[in-house]
């Protein structure tokens, strides 16, 4: 799949955002990915998984991976595509007191190797949250995916980090904004609370 074929998934689903928006990292942007308007469309879902799940067999081979486990909420659909793509379960771990967990009695059998997935990738902050949890449940994170890395490349989660597509989308500190998002109220779009 071409960077024009994923960018046009999400331009005809209205998920590329432009405007001043204030990320879940406390940065600020004048570009945002709305996966979810993106992902609400299982035929695109689909499509984008089935991509990146055969770029992961490229880098780890058929039949490397026995779980994958994502992040909620904005993992949770990319997990359940990208289990389904590669034939094994799919859980995910949810935020507990601000701190990701298993619940609904989801377990990870001791030494299982994982695939980390997520939606979007910026600073990489959930994405090590949620291998720390993974870690702590006994599973062996071998590499972490997501549709896009909007870091260009340069969040490290700790472990070979597979995107679809990378772009490099400037964020800013709140006391360094461009003037053109200065006089703007930011609008926070995704689902975690900022940091």
């Amino acid at each position: 799949m071409t960077e024009e074929e994923i960018l046009s998934h999400f331009r005809e689903t209205n998920a590329l955002l432009e405007g001043h928006f204030l990320l879940s990292s406390g940065l600020h942007s004048d570009r945002y990915l709305q996966c979810a308007k993106v992902l609400m469309y299982p035929d695109r879902a689909a499509s984008l998984c089935k991509a990146l799940a055969a770029n992961v067999i490229k880098v780890f081979g058929e039949n490397a991976v026995d779980m994958v486990v994502a992040p909620a909420m904005g993992g949770v659909v990319i997990g359940y595509e990208m289990a389904r793509q590669m034939g094994v379960p799919g859980i995910f771990t949810e935020r507990e007191n601000g701190i990701f967990t298993l619940r609904r009695g989801f377990e990870i059998p001791k030494g299982a190797r994982i695939i980390m997935s997520e939606d979007i990738v910026t600073t990489g902050k959930s994405s090590l949250e949620c291998i720390d949890t993974i870690g702590r449940a006994g599973g062996i994170v071998i590499g972490a995916t997501c549709l896009i890395d909007r870091s260009n490349g340069t969040a490290d989660v700790g472990v070979p980090l597979i995107s679809l597509m990378k772009m490099d989308v400037k964020t800013y500190e709140a006391e360094n904004l461009p003037p053109e998002l200065a006089g703007t109220e930011a609008v926070k779009p995704g689902s975690r609370s900022i940091a």
